[in-house]
């Protein structure tokens, strides 16, 4: 259950969006992936950004966290700019794939996985399928495979309605163009201007490709995470977006959303709890897509201290 209308919807290729504005690519099975890379140092920071995101949306905390350490921005196959792919995929593919963009980008490990939402599903399973490349997790307002068991009853019947099929989605409206332009360009004020241009574009154009990319999301993903073996044991920070939902308001009575949010405030609790050295933060007023835009300096915080920790041992 997210902001973003649904995550559903039949496999189909990504579309790419022009020349990318930042970054380079590099062949990895045959594709050409996206990466931009900035700093010296280690552990090195890789952002893996949730569903409806790229790499560059992250380019806030990637220049502020290059001050200090290594740290990466990429787009996975058949987001952003990097090469289509068709969609979804599993957790494994993604996870693979993203251990040998590293390697052909030359980015020294271990790695501090910094994954927001479906992202978070992909650091996971990285740090389940290589525990010993992974020096630290900060998992950003993460879903869970378990999340039906921590919401209300009747939750799963409701994420049903949630979905709209992407295929069958009308293109948005000149007036809704015009605003989704407005409040992305003030989002992304502080990008450079060509960078936030492109991401505009991009996300204007290819606004579908988030409902492609988690139609697998509550079914084979959560099985992989489910059965895909323990975290290992590295510093791990989860935060919390406390921010109301505004996309469940046309689904649920307030009630309904303060059960939600109750459970999920609950969830991102027993996350933390089930490594030795995890810990969970709240961040007031953050909203789930957006949290590492409106709160850098609470995200910049936790990578610190999860470096600082990883240093240490």
């Amino acid at each position: 259950m997210h902001d973003q209308p649904a995550e559903s919807g039949p496999a189909g290729p990504a579309t790419t969006a022009g020349t990318a504005p930042l970054g380079r690519h590099h062949d990895v099975g045959g594709r050409r992936l996206l990466l931009h890379r900035a700093g010296t140092g280690g552990p090195s920071v890789v952002f893996l950004p949730g569903a409806g995101l790229v790499g560059l949306d992250f380019l806030n905390l990637q220049e502020l966290a290059a001050g200090f350490t290594t740290a990466v921005v990429y787009d996975r196959a058949g987001t952003g700019w990097s090469d289509p792919a068709r969609l979804p995929r599993s957790a494994a593919e993604v996870a693979g794939e993203l251990r040998d963009l590293l390697r052909a980008a030359g980015v020294p490990g271990p790695y501090l996985l910094a994954g927001h939402s479906l992202g978070a599903f992909y650091a996971r399973r990285y740090a389940q399928l290589f525990p010993g490349e992974v020096a630290g997790l900060l998992l950003l307002d993460p879903g869970h495979e378990d999340i039906f068991d921590h919401l209300p009853e009747g939750a799963a019947e409701l994420n049903e309605r949630m979905k709209p099929d992407p295929e069958t989605m009308p293109d948005l409206t000149g007036e809704q163009l015009a605003s989704a332009r407005a409040a992305l360009t003030g989002l992304l004020a502080a990008w450079p201007d060509g960078v936030r241009e492109a991401l505009v574009e991009y996300h204007l154009t290819d606004w579908r490709t988030q409902l492609h990319e988690t139609a697998n999301f509550e079914t084979e993903i959560y099985d992989e995470l489910r059965n895909g073996g323990p975290l290992p044991d590295v510093p791990l920070i989860l935060l919390t977006a406390g921010g109301r939902n505004p996309y469940w308001a046309h689904f649920m009575t307030e009630e309904q959303m303060r059960a939600a949010h109750d459970g999920i405030r609950a969830m991102h609790v027993a996350l933390a709890a089930s490594v030795p050295r995890g810990e969970r933060r709240e961040l007031p007023g953050a909203s789930h897509q957006y949290l590492h835009i409106e709160q850098p300096d609470a995200v910049l915080d936790a990578l610190r201290d999860l470096l600082a920790a990883a240093r240490d041992r």
